[in-house]
């Protein structure tokens, strides 16, 4: 029974400040290793359940925050930032689940710690067939389009209730309640890790029952961002259409593709931030 393992790092118990899982200072190095103790907590409860197998995609930043030897369940790693399908990158119809770990809220959400949606300085929101999702929505593309459910997701109780509204039936893990975009009441570590730990077993123990992501096709992702010259930018890949000003919408039958157009737009948004 093969899992793949998406890791982020904000929604991981404690985090709320960008320094906290941006590297390479003191507090950094602290929090990735809470992040690596909620990455191998949820291993080890798959594991528990009958989980032979697993592929930890890093997903966060530079995606090189684990340590590959301290991974349990002999799982592959797969990290480095250039990644064609990004935070879905390894997913094929040979697993058999998605994990979602650590990951946050959408950036239009009320409160969410360190919310965002691939690139705060560029979207300010996405929909998703006229529904608000984040990254675990976005995300959930590519395991529709290879058949495979997303069966757990950790972090906040944002991120908990938004990834159930593409994924339904799902196990979370909320480690973490956000008061505000910088501010969360967490779990002590050690209850965090038993939280995931249960969550994932559940989660594996359950896959009988457990559907991939019913996203209605052709699917219709629409990009709210945060200027005009963002929007005008994403009209350069095929396919993608202005709504007005600041909005663009792209649509398709084919939930990896979809998603694949989705995560060029936001390579193209990166590029002019970062020039």
């Amino acid at each position: 029974m093969k899992v793949f393992l998406s890791s982020d790092m904000e929604g991981t118990a404690g985090v709320v400040d960008w320094s906290q899982c941006l590297g390479p200072g003191p507090e950094y190095q602290y929090y990735r290793r809470l992040l690596q103790d909620e990455v191998n907590a949820a291993i080890e409860g798959a594991l528990s359940a009958g989980a032979t197998e697993f592929l930890v995609n890093d997903s966060h930043s530079t995606m090189q925050n684990l340590r590959p030897d301290e991974l349990l369940g002999n799982a592959r790693y797969l990290s480095g930032r250039h990644k064609p399908l990004y935070m879905m990158q390894g997913l094929d119809a040979s697993f058999d689940a998605v994990f979602f770990v650590s990951y946050h809220g959408s950036m239009a959400s009320e409160a969410s710690t360190l919310s965002h949606t691939y690139n705060p300085r560029a979207i300010a929101r996405v929909l998703l067939n006229g529904v608000e999702v984040g990254e675990s929505g976005i995300n959930a593309l590519v395991a529709q389009g290879h058949g495979v459910p997303v069966v757990l997701v950790t972090g906040d109780d944002t991120t908990a209730e938004e990834a159930a509204r593409v994924s339904p039936g799902l196990h979370t893990a909320v480690v973490k309640h956000s008061v505000t975009r910088f501010a969360a009441e967490s779990l002590h570590p050690t209850e965090a890790k038993a939280l995931i730990r249960d969550a994932a077993a559940a989660a594996i123990a359950g896959l009988a029952d457990a559907v991939p992501p019913q996203i209605a096709l052709p699917a219709t992702l629409e990009i709210l961002f945060q200027n005009g010259d963002f929007a005008e930018m994403a009209t350069w890949v095929a396919g993608v259409e202005r709504v007005d000003a600041r909005t663009v919408q792209v649509t398709g039958d084919d939930p990896v593709r979809l998603f694949r157009t989705f995560v060029t737009i936001v390579m193209l948004t990166r590029s002019i931030v970062e020039s």
